[in-house]
């Protein structure tokens, strides 16, 4: 308004000459409703920086108070500083877009950078690092990254290893930093319990377990139970175990921490123990370990073909024929794990055995694995553990199909691999026996309650 009263002199010598009295009023008219309509809308456009100056305000309090104090001087000169302080430059897409990439067969980073239009000089970036050279260099189908980008530039990229661990990679200019995160996990322990009607895995999901804590189940008790040919309508179980959570998220089953399985009548405890040397077993109440030196069938199978028979029929041969062991029926390439632990004392080819695996056991006990198609990552005389791959299903030699053929001998005669009476395993050291008690007391307590999951919270730690 003040540039308006000196434009208006600077004009007087090149008007007209001085109005008549009647023409007065359209001119203050014509000069008043300008002026009126500025005034209006003047102060409104005035006001629309404000919300950005009091953005800025947050960030510079000192910056707010000088202009607070130039508006009540001079509101009209006060909006310009207002609007350059707004336009201070701040990152267009400061969090970015989120992206899951989940990896398929036959994929690898190149592939799956160019498939979602990401960078892949960032991707060569990223494999500079070392902790990313070394955690993304191997990628299998089912395995998901994060990233963050913006546009086709990758802001950070994380990727989960374990349950307790995440590789985190952020943007540093043109580099990348990397670095192991620790995500924190809580242990709850939980409960549960079912009756069989017609299958082990059914029961299990009538009670909410999933497939792998039913398998640990199975494998606790298969040394006295055999899971495939024992199983009966009206067989019962209860289990006391870990649920593990993270960020108020379920991930998964844990460790079993007791168990209880009643298999025709007959009830079979077990504890978990973690000894002070970190040696963990499962024992009966009594402290005796469950686990026998043999387990009594060395593989997942789907059937037994043939049985131990001393008066069997060869099927190849059609001759009578002692049949000194069990054949399990398999699909080829099963893996085949020591049933116990020894000593390769055979690694080979043996007549109508074909491929071979024999091992030495302590108290005078051989064990053979015969037909297989190939051998675990062992030679001759080499040591192994009981449940190590020592060789995969197959029909080499005098074989109709796929299967494991299976011997028992202890002292040089053979035995039936399924009935035999197996060899006890250490029991609990009896230094430790007092804190076991201690746990099992507990724990036994928890299974007499026949839990389930409707009260499956009994105690929240961290891990």
């Amino acid at each position: 308004m003040s540039n308006q009263r000196r434009t208006i002199p600077d004009y007087k010598p090149m008007g007209p000459p001085r109005p008549s009295a009647s023409r007065v009023p359209w001119f203050v008219a014509g000069v008043g409703i300008p002026l009126l309509a500025f005034a209006l809308i003047g102060p409104q456009k005035e006001a629309d920086p404000e919300p950005e100056q009091a953005a800025i305000a947050i960030e510079e309090p000192a910056a707010q108070a000088s202009a607070e104090q130039a508006s009540s001087r001079a509101p009209a000169e006060s909006a310009a500083p207002a609007i350059a302080a707004a336009k201070l430059p701040v990152a267009e897409n400061p969090a970015g877009t989120d992206l899951v990439m989940t990896i398929r067969r036959g994929d690898s980073l190149d592939r799956l950078f160019s498939r979602n239009d990401l960078s892949r000089a960032d991707l060569a970036a990223i494999m500079q690092t070392e902790l990313g050279r070394k955690h993304l260099r191997l990628v299998r189908p089912g395995d998901e990254i994060a990233v963050r980008h913006d546009g086709e530039q990758v802001l950070s990229l994380s990727r989960d290893l374990n349950l307790t661990q995440a590789l985190q990679i952020q943007r540093a200019g043109d580099d990348f930093n990397a670095q192991l995160i620790d995500r924190e996990l809580e242990r709850r322990i939980a409960g549960a319990s079912g009756e069989i009607s017609s299958s082990l895995f059914l029961a299990a999901a009538d009670a909410g377990i999933s497939d792998r804590t039913i398998m640990n189940l199975a494998g606790i008790f298969a040394w006295d139970v055999d899971f495939v040919l024992d199983i009966r309508t009206g067989d019962e179980f209860q289990i006391i175990y870990d649920e593990l959570w993270r960020d108020g998220e379920r991930l998964g089953d844990g460790e079993i921490l007791a168990a209880e399985f009643i298999n025709q009548g007959q009830s079979f405890r077990a504890i978990r123990f973690e000894d002070p040397e970190g040696r963990v077993d499962y024992y009966t109440p009594d402290g005796l370990s469950v686990r026998k030196a043999f387990v009594r069938a060395p593989l997942s199978f789907s059937r037994i073909s043939s049985n131990f028979n001393p008066k069997r029929r060869h099927p190849k041969l059609n001759t009578i024929r002692a049949h000194k062991g069990v054949d399990y029926a398999a699909p080829t390439g099963t893996p085949v794990k020591a049933a116990g632990d020894g000593k390769v004392i055979h690694r080979g080819v043996k007549g109508g055995y074909g491929k071979t695996v024999i091992l030495q056991h302590g108290g005078n006990i051989t064990t053979l694995y015969a037909h297989m198609s190939r051998y675990g990552n062992f030679r001759n005389g080499s040591r192994v553990r009981q449940g190590q791959i020592i060789g995969y299903v197959g029909s080499t030699g005098l074989a109709t199909g796929p299967h494991l053929h299976y011997e028992y001998r202890s002292n040089g005669v053979h035995r039936n691999p399924r009935t035999v009476k197996l060899p006890e395993a250490d029991p609990i050291n009896p230094e430790y026996l007092p804190e076991f008690r201690a746990i099992a007391s507990d724990l036994l307590e928890q299974l007499e309650t026949r839990p389930s999951l409707a009260v499956a919270q009994v105690d929240v730690t961290k891990i």
